[in-house]
C-alpha cells in the first residue's frame, strides 16, 4: 500500500534519517514527511512508513528503527542505521525509479551500500569515528551543520532546516548513484577497447571515462598508459596500481616533467606535445597522432625499467 506519511523523529536531525528520506520521497512523492515522537504517530499503520524512531524493526509492518535492544545487524555483524535498513528494503526500487538499467541494479545496490550507506550506518552507531582535520567535512558532519542554532526560537526552524538539509542530501545521493551507473557503462566501453587493443601497451578510448576498474577486471596487466580525446586536445595518462595512493604502473619520462609546448616538443621530439604534469602521471597533446607518439615513447622508456625490476624480483625469490 502506498503510504500517506513518512514518519521520522522530531528534534535534531542526523544523516541517517535524512538519507532515508531521500530514498522514500523519491519512491513516494505524494507522502508527507511527519516528524514526531508522539505514540500515535510512531505506531505502525497501513498509511505510513516509520524510520529512525519507534523502537522496532519489522519490514512487513514498515517500521525501521535501530535504537532498540536487539537492533538488527548485517550478516557480518556490523550495525544498521535507519538508512541501511531503508536501503536494504527500498534501495533496488529507488534505483529502478532513478532509471538504472535492470541489469545493473544489483551491482549498484551492493556497491552503494558498501561505499556510501555502510559508513553512514557505522558513524551513526558510533562504530566509526572520523578523526583528523577532515573529520568535520564528512557528509554526516556537514549535514548536521545545517541544524538551526541553539537559540533559534522560531517554531518552524527545525522543519525548515530539515528540508534544506534534505535537498543537500538528495544531491549527494543522486550524484553518487549517477556516478556508479556511469562507471558500469564505462566498463563496457573499456572492455571492448581492451579486446581491440590485444597485447599492446597503450589503450585508446573514445573519450575520457573511468577505466581502471575494467582494466583490473579484465586482468589487462600488460597495459601501461591510456590515450583519449578531450574537448580541444588529447590526453595521455598513467594507470594507478591500486585503489589507494598514487603509485602507477609506469611513469611518463622524467625529462618531460613540468614542460609545455615548444620545450616539451624539443625534449620529446613530438610535434604537438603540449603539456606534461610535473608529477609525470598525465600529459597532453594537440592531436591524436602526437598523443600516440608520446605514448609509444613512454612505453619504450618504461619497459626496460619494468623488465629489470621483474628480473630483480625473480632473482630475490630464488
Amino acid at each position: 500500500m502506498i503510504p500517506d506519511f513518512l514518519v521520522t523523529h522530531s528534534g535534531g536531525f542526523h544523516a541517517d534519517e535524512l538519507l532515508s528520506s531521500v530514498v522514500l520521497t523519491r519512491l513516494f512523492p505524494q507522502a508527507r514527511i511527519k516528524r514526531s515522537r508522539a505514540p500515535d504517530w510512531i505506531t505502525p499503520g497501513a498509511d505510513r512508513i516509520i524510520y529512525d524512531v519507534g523502537g522496532a524493526y519489522d519490514g512487513e509492518k514498515r517500521i525501521f528503527d535501530h535504537h532498540q535492544r536487539g537492533a538488527p545487524l548485517r550478516d557480518d555483524g556490523q550495525p544498521y542505521s535507519s538508512f541501511g535498513l531503508i536501503w536494504k528494503h527500498y534501495g533496488r526500487a529507488y534505483l529502478a525509479a532513478a532509471a538504472v538499467p535492470e541489469a545493473h541494479v544489483d551491482a549498484i545496490h551492493a556497491s552503494f551500500d558498501a561505499s556510501f550507506v555502510l559508513p553512514v550506518d557505522l558513524t551513526d552507531n558510533g562504530a566509526l569515528s572520523p578523526s583528523g582535520p577532515l573529520a568535520s567535512l564528512t557528509l554526516p558532519s556537514l549535514l548536521e551543520t545545517l541544524k538551526p542554532d541553539f537559540d533559534n526560537t522560531d517554531p518552524d526552524a527545525e522543519m525548515a532546516a530539515f528540508h534544506s538539509a534534505l535537498a543537500v542530501a538528495r544531491t549527494f545521493v543522486e550524484a553518487a548513484i549517477a556516478r556508479a551507473a556511469a562507471k558500469l557503462r564505462a566498463e563496457t566501453v573499456v572492455r571492448q577497447a581492451i579486446e581491440k587493443t590485444g597485447q599492446a601497451r597503450v589503450l585508446e578510448l573514445p573519450m575520457g571515462m573511468p577505466f581502471r576498474p575494467a582494466i583490473v577486471k579484465a586482468g589487462a596487466d600488460h597495459l601501461l598508459f591510456v590515450v583519449h580525446p578531450r574537448e580541444r586536445d588529447w590526453c595521455l595518462t598513467t594507470i594507478r596500481r591500486g585503489d589507494d595512493g598514487f603509485a602507477v604502473r609506469a611513469d611518463l619520462p622524467a625529462a618531460w616533467a613540468g614542460l609545455t609546448n615548444g620545450e616539451l616538443e624539443a625534449v620529446s621530439g613530438v610535434i604537438g606535445a603540449s603539456f606534461c604534469h610535473n608529477g609525470r602521471f598525465v600529459a597532453a597533446a594537440k592531436t591524436r597522432e602526437a598523443a600516440l607518439a608520446m605514448a609509444d615513447l613512454a612505453v619504450a622508456e618504461a619497459l626496460p625499467v619494468l623488465e629489470d625490476g621483474l628480473g630483480h624480483a625473480i632473482d630475490a625469490h630464488r
